[in-house]
């Protein structure tokens, strides 16, 4: 069960057995960095908070290091599905259905996760919300080539990533640090001279052998969607596809005549690798041609 949401300020006058139980589960089943962290107190922001945890783990020295990442549940691995990590774990490895595999391909996740383990002696460890599942499985394969310097190095990076986020969703106060992306799109009608307003926007996540529906939304009036089509969430790394239902929007605007339309639904597929970035994907478009772009 998910410990309550707290504030910095709380945080900050609680007494150390408070602090640590408030900060349970941020960090894998190691409750000793809430409590190495607590005498820091004041914290002026939630990420100056979250600076202070990180280097109470990084001023370990190694072997404590290894223990610390040894307490990690490997990806979709036993625990997993026992369901003996925690809360947190179990959402965010849940959220890309490693737990649920089935088949050839829960074992040959289980043959590379055991590779890695064996050749480092601790699991591979990822941010499974920065990512879709493509893009954890080609780290894990990429990663199992490094030495064991770099990945002492990487794992804690990826820790950082991890707790980053489960901080931001249990503590609230000044200076949170940015976790979130944003994707949002325009659509400009050029033959017209004005944006296009009507035009049906689908987002899928192209990632498996079926496009996955993320989001469908309408342009407005200036041509935008009210909402980004994708916000309040990291970004997963991976491969996107917008289909803009172009074709429809002219026959509304009664700008084509019989016969086939030379430009029907017009499908844009770019990838994602700044999960906390600004992803503008516009389209800019005649009945006959289309560009897009990054914008801003």
């Amino acid at each position: 069960m998910d410990r309550p949401a707290t504030t910095l300020d709380e945080l900050n006058v609680a007494d150390e057995q408070r602090f640590v139980a408030c900060l349970d589960g941020i960090f894998e089943h190691a409750p000793w960095v809430a409590g190495e962290t607590a005498h820091l107190r004041p914290f002026a922001t939630v990420s100056h908070l979250h600076d202070e945890l990180m280097r109470t783990v990084r001023r370990k020295p190694r072997e404590d290091v290894l223990a610390f990442l040894n307490g990690h549940p490997a990806l979709g691995g036993k625990e997993a599905r026992a369901g003996t990590v925690t809360p947190q774990s179990a959402r965010e490895q849940a959220g890309l259905g490693f737990v649920s595999l089935t088949g050839e391909q829960a074992r040959e996740l289980e043959a590379v996760n055991a590779a890695f383990l064996f050749k480092f002696g601790f699991p591979f460890i990822i941010c499974a919300r920065r990512h879709t599942r493509p893009s954890i499985l080609r780290a894990l394969r990429e990663r199992s080539g490094n030495s064991i310097d770099q990945e002492v190095a990487n794992a804690p990076a990826e820790i950082e990533h991890i707790t980053r986020l489960r901080l931001v969703d249990r503590v609230t106060g000044p200076g949170a640090p940015q976790v979130a992306g944003r994707l949002s799109t325009h659509v400009l009608d050029t033959h017209a001279g004005r944006p296009a307003q009507g035009v049906r926007i689908e987002l899928f996540e192209v990632a498996y052998a079926a496009p996955v529906r993320l989001a469908e939304a309408e342009t407005n009036h200036e041509g935008r969607t009210d909402q980004p089509l994708l916000a309040g969430v990291p970004l997963r790394i991976g491969r996107y596809e917008l289909v803009f239902h172009m074709g429809a929007y002219y026959r509304a605007h009664s700008v084509l005549g019989a016969g086939e339309l030379f430009l029907d639904e017009v499908s844009i597929r770019f990838g994602i690798s700044e999960p906390e970035g600004h992803y503008h994907v516009p389209l800019v478009a005649t009945p006959w041609s289309y560009s897009t772009y990054r914008g801003s």
